[in-house]
């Protein structure tokens, strides 16, 4: 059985160095790039299952890094390093599309234990999930990231495609804010249950024929959401 493939993207030589190390450890197969251009490169190259980025990297950013794979469509977990602790930070790397978010210096056990839970995640989301999910006249296709309504088509974000996932593993059973927040966003302390309130109005949007009445992606009150196919 293949090995899982972790491309860690770190410019510090002794971070890059310990990460390498700890990740072998643990069983995975590990290659590091140590600027944002190598990274691309790498990722051009080769399919890894997760990717540890710093941000802070010389040539290109990891902003630049995650905003190139996602708009390359990759659906790659991310898991974003940086010393930066500022929640602007927070917000952009995940309005990129970052998985998770783990500010230097950080606990090793814990970042081995965000990986594991991200590449569970991943697994899951693959064995449990068809491409394509059939909500009425509503196709949503997945992989593509884009829904077809009638002669309409909608993109879905990296964060609508992950809720469907969700929802779709749960269907007919009440999905509460809190869980989206844990598997979806994937971070303790942001953002708030509004944002998946808000998430969810622009998904019912692209879903339902009368997003003012919903009949697929339906409130349920004092808890969350449900999907109804």
């Amino acid at each position: 059985m293949a090995r899982v493939r972790v491309l860690v993207v770190e410019d510090e030589e002794a971070m890059a160095v310990g990460l390498e190390y700890a990740l072998v450890r643990e069983g995975y197969e590990v290659a590091v790039a140590r600027d944002g251009a190598a990274a691309l490169e790498a990722l051009r190259k080769s399919a890894p299952d997760l990717v540890l980025l710093d941000v802070m990297l010389p040539r290109r950013s990891g902003f630049d890094v995650l905003a190139q794979l996602r708009r390359d469509g990759r659906e790659v977990p991310v898991i974003l390093l940086t010393a930066k602790n500022q929640e602007v930070d927070k917000l952009h790397g995940f309005d990129l599309g970052a998985d998770d978010y783990v500010t230097k210096p950080f606990s090793l056990v814990e970042l081995l234990a965000r990986v594991r839970a991200r590449l569970r995640r991943r697994a899951s989301d693959a064995a449990d999930v068809p491409e394509e999910l059939v909500l009425g006249p509503a196709r949503v296709d997945l992989r593509a990231m884009r829904v077809q309504l009638g002669t309409r088509t909608e993109e879905l974000s990296l964060r609508e495609v992950d809720m469907l996932k969700l929802l779709w593993r749960e269907r007919g059973r009440p999905v509460s804010r809190e869980r989206f927040l844990d598997e979806v966003w994937g971070h303790e302390s942001f953002p708030t249950t509004r944002t998946v309130d808000q998430h969810v109005v622009k998904l019912r949007q692209k879903l339902e024929a009368d997003p003012s009445n919903p009949v697929h992606l339906l409130t349920a009150f004092g808890v969350g959401y449900r999907l109804e196919p």
